[in-house]
């Protein structure tokens, strides 16, 4: 159902957006032609790239999906997030060819009739500045999101290869040298994790932490960011794809700094937001194989009574023999495959708190009843073994904290449990 009205406020951002697009967009054209020291990045096999002067058209056309896209939105909710991803994508773009301008340096060969025509219109706007990161790139996966929401079946592929050509068209326009690419889609999954459609924003209830652990941990992978981008910068070359990872830990950084479990945007279903996928990937990968070599002695579940069992977060195939699955993992997937299902997110190597500790154990003696339940997180041994032992206190089936982790670890002796996972626990109702 559309809710009713949204033309008018659809048709408002479209009159503020646009002129903004233009103004901010042609200014930093301007500043940049008046500047002497800018650069260029161009790897040698770009050479190579052909000249396709009918993908114009394709190029071109995200002029028209930008203001159609305004019409899409189904709530003014999405309209909103929708608009202020645009807005942030332009802000973001304007603000990197500002800070480091780069130029095109390919000759396009002379064209005439309706291609001629486009190019020409084209190039008294566009000048070959406003490179890394392509707001072109940015703006089209902004839109492609908005899109394939709102299209199924035959519609959403031609969506999808329709952008495709669109992306391809920056190279072949001669738009665009390829640095522009990567960089583009990762300013425009940034707008889109920023302002998701179905999670609250994960700067909604941003405030700096106290916990001086998620400090420590935080200040780290911050380090680490800052340490890779130099590396990345100073190499050059293919050493530029370190950015993505520069970036992934920058975000982990934020999360345990500022922004909490929230920042994962891991859905109700167990899976991350595509935004967070694609912004996260590279410590998405190194986060699993690490759960995996932690855990490789021991892969196996335990039970640790009444068909509560404790372990990894599973593959499908570890799934198997389970009901239902409560996952206190914040930054690993999962796909629960139709199972009773729960998601309480915390932070990798940081407590859960006794707030987080009592919602496990209702949802805990909630699934149970489904049958076998497996409690995870990236490799069982702390985040749900703290929720494990809330369990164990909270339907008094053990009288203290220490008898609760005797329970635990009879079952599964590497459970780790630190002074702060003690504390949660003992800050729960009864708890000893």
């Amino acid at each position: 159902m559309r809710e009713p009205g949204l033309f008018k406020p659809a048709l408002l951002w479209l009159l503020l957006l646009a002129p903004l697009f233009f103004s901010t967009y042609g200014f930093a054209t301007w500043v940049t032609s008046q500047r002497s020291d800018v650069g260029t990045l161009v790897f040698d096999w770009e050479t190579h790239m052909p000249f396709w002067a009918w993908t114009i058209v394709p190029y071109w056309s995200i002029d028209l999906l930008y203001g159609f896209s305004l019409l899409l939105p189904t709530t003014r909710h999405e309209l909103k997030q929708h608009a202020l991803r645009l807005l942030s994508a332009q802000l973001i773009a304007v603000s990197c060819f500002l800070i480091w301008p780069l130029r095109f340096t390919f000759e396009r060969p002379e064209l005439d009739g309706v291609f001629g025509w486009l190019f020409a219109v084209l190039a008294g706007f566009d000048k070959p500045f406003n490179q890394a990161p392509s707001l072109h790139i940015a703006l089209l996966v902004i839109l492609w999101v908005m899109y394939q929401r709102h299209t199924q079946g035959v519609w959403r592929w031609l969506v999808h290869g329709w952008f495709a050509l669109i992306g391809i068209s920056v190279l072949t326009t001669y738009q665009h040298h390829f640095i522009d690419l990567p960089t583009g889609a990762l300013a425009g999954w940034l707008c889109v994790w920023l302002w998701p459609v179905q999670h609250p924003s994960p700067l909604l209830n941003a405030r700096l932490t106290r916990d001086p652990k998620r400090w420590r941990l935080g200040l780290r992978y911050g380090l680490g960011a800052l340490v890779l981008a130099i590396i990345a910068f100073a190499a050059g070359g293919s050493a530029l794809w370190i950015l993505w990872l520069a970036a992934s830990l920058g975000l982990i950084a934020a999360n345990y700094l500022v922004l909490g479990a929230a920042g994962f945007q891991k859905r109700a279903d167990g899976r991350l937001t595509p935004a967070a996928r694609w912004l996260y990937a590279p410590y998405l990968t190194a986060a699993w194989v690490n759960s995996r070599l932690w855990t490789r002695k021991h892969p196996q579940p335990d039970l640790i009574v009444d068909n509560v069992w404790l372990g990894r977060i599973p593959t499908p195939r570890e799934q198997q023999p389970f009901k239902a699955i409560l996952d206190l993992c914040a930054e690993l997937p999962i796909n629960p495959q139709g199972r009773a299902y729960q998601s309480i997110p915390v932070l990798d190597l940081i407590a859960p708190t006794p707030a987080e500790c009592l919602h496990a154990a209702h949802a805990i003696e909630r699934l149970r009843c489904n049958g076998p339940l497996l409690v995870c997180c990236a490799l069982g041994y702390s985040r749900s073994a703290t929720a494990v032992a809330a369990w164990l206190l909270h339907t008094e089936r053990a009288a203290t904290v220490a008898d609760a982790l005797a329970i635990i670890r009879t079952a599964r002796a590497d459970v780790v449990l630190h002074p702060a996972h003690r504390a949660a626990l003992e800050g729960l109702p009864h708890a000893r």
